[in-house]
């Protein structure tokens, strides 16, 4: 059975998807980029800022959900330079201090609304 999770603590979906699905118990998040929930607007700054606001809006849709990000088990990083790699991963790397889940990483042509960084996540109970 299919569950569609939403919670005003994450940007809105900008098209047609949900923030987030639970089936069969595993949470299944979108794609998240760096938009303040309260401002709907990209935070300023650089891919440092723009990682922990899409790290935050994981936070909020995995909380909603009952999860934590000890949960999760799968991400899939999308970047827009790989030059972004490892300011990424400094910020991604404090959200997994102890067993971090299985991960890939891609630099893409363009990312939705210019963002530097889209986090997808797959989280388990």
């Amino acid at each position: 059975m299919k569950k569609v999770v939403s919670t005003s603590q994450a940007p809105k979906a900008i098209g047609p998807y949900s923030q987030a699905v639970e089936a069969n118990g595993i949470l299944f998040i979108s794609g998240q980029i760096p938009l303040d929930p309260l401002t709907g607007k990209i935070v300023e700054g650089g891919i440092t800022e723009q990682t922990e606001q899409v790290m935050k809006n994981i936070g909020a849709i995995l909380n909603e959900a009952g999860y934590s990000f000890k949960d999760v088990v799968k991400s899939t990083c999308l970047l827009s330079d790989m030059d972004n790699f490892a300011p990424m991963n400094a910020v991604y790397g404090k959200y997994y201090p102890e067993n971090p889940p299985a991960r890939a990483a891609y630099a893409v042509v363009k990312l939705p609304l210019g963002v530097l960084v889209e986090i997808e996540t797959m989280a388990s109970h």
